[in-house]
């Protein structure tokens, strides 16, 4: 079994260097494998593919590559930690707080006359929605402290996810056009507006959340036998639910701040990973996830620049026969 793992990761490994090539090389403008590789190295190549690929097409590569880890990885534990196949990092209603920030950023601030305001010009679209994600993650952590019960938990993430929902319709529908149609826009998600400044962020928050996941590895295994037992065992259930937490939020949380609600990888991956491993535990679950987010979300932004299309509604058409699978297998599910 395991050298039949090491294989599967090695295969994997070298699919997302595959697709990583590919995708530095399909766009409005065709470019080859050895103008990429001149330069990536500072090698002969025309200034102006030189400036696409490393300017554009390198920027939003890396994003995908972080955004399929991060997506992937808090979608498997927040599977664990409700116990529930249906369980993704949206569940707790980040996507629903990012959109909320994002909707009084673009949306109300023209409504009440703060547009011009030099303190929202400089907060800007990601770091509303940042902020907006965070605050909803933050409400139902503190809530989860005074709760045992990890299913009220998830009911009351969803019901807020649904009352925000509800605000940012209204929103929508007092908004003006111009207004309407960026925000529209920001929730089809992309992987390139990401600037070079803030991709240092992006990455410091994500591989942070990762080392969080990788670090519960243990008490994730533990919790797969169920509460009851873990806490037999000594596991501190509080403490290890306030970590995968923290650890969603910084992963789902930052995604969709800078990328927007690129949906179904975090709900349809971790099944996936699960299929091609056959395997429960977390040691091989947590990276056979990552690298299956990767190779996901690269191969999504491939297909959308081939076909002009928004990379959310790409991941759902992906995402989306996984979910129907799970469901049509687990028909117990209520």
């Amino acid at each position: 079994m395991q050298n039949r793992n090491k294989i599967l990761f090695l295969l994997l490994t070298i699919l997302i260097v595959v697709l990583f090539a590919i995708d530095m090389m399909v766009g409005s403008v065709g470019i080859s494998v050895g103008e990429v590789w001149a330069a990536v190295t500072g090698g002969e190549c025309d200034p102006i593919k030189a400036k696409i690929i490393i300017d554009i097409r390198l920027m939003k590569a890396i994003v995908a590559i972080l955004a399929g880890a991060a997506l992937s990885v808090s979608g498997l534990q927040m599977q664990t930690l409700f116990r529930n196949p249906l369980a993704g990092p949206y569940v707790l209603g980040v996507s629903s707080g990012a959109s909320l920030g994002v909707a009084l950023f673009i949306l109300g601030a023209p409504l009440v006359g703060l547009s011009s305001s030099p303190i929202l010009s400089s907060l800007g679209v990601a770091g509303a929605a940042w902020i907006g994600s965070a605050a909803v993650l933050a409400l139902v952590a503190t809530v989860s402290r005074h709760i045992k019960d990890i299913m009220v938990i998830l009911i009351l993430g969803m019901m807020i996810g649904s009352a925000v929902s509800a605000i940012v319709q209204i929103l929508q529908y007092m908004s003006h056009e111009e207004a309407l149609k960026g925000f529209v826009v920001w929730t089809m998600g992309s992987l390139g507006d990401v600037t070079i400044s803030q991709l240092w962020l992006v990455a410091l928050a994500i591989i942070s959340g990762l080392i969080i996941s990788i670090a519960v590895i243990k008490p994730m295994n533990l919790m797969l036998l169920g509460e009851a037992y873990a806490r037999t065992m000594g596991l501190n259930i509080q403490r290890t639910r306030s970590l995968i937490l923290l650890s969603t939020t910084l992963l789902a949380g930052t995604t969709t701040a800078f990328c927007g609600p690129v949906g179904f990888i975090g709900l349809a991956i971790p099944h996936l990973a699960r299929i091609i491993f056959q395997n429960a535990d977390h040691r091989v679950l947590l990276p056979a996830s990552m690298l299956s987010g990767v190779i996901s979300l690269l191969l999504c932004d491939i297909v959308s620049k081939l076909l002009t299309l928004p990379v959310n509604t790409v991941t759902a058409l992906l995402g989306i026969p996984i979910v129907v699978w799970v469901v049509v297998r687990n028909k117990n599910i209520v």
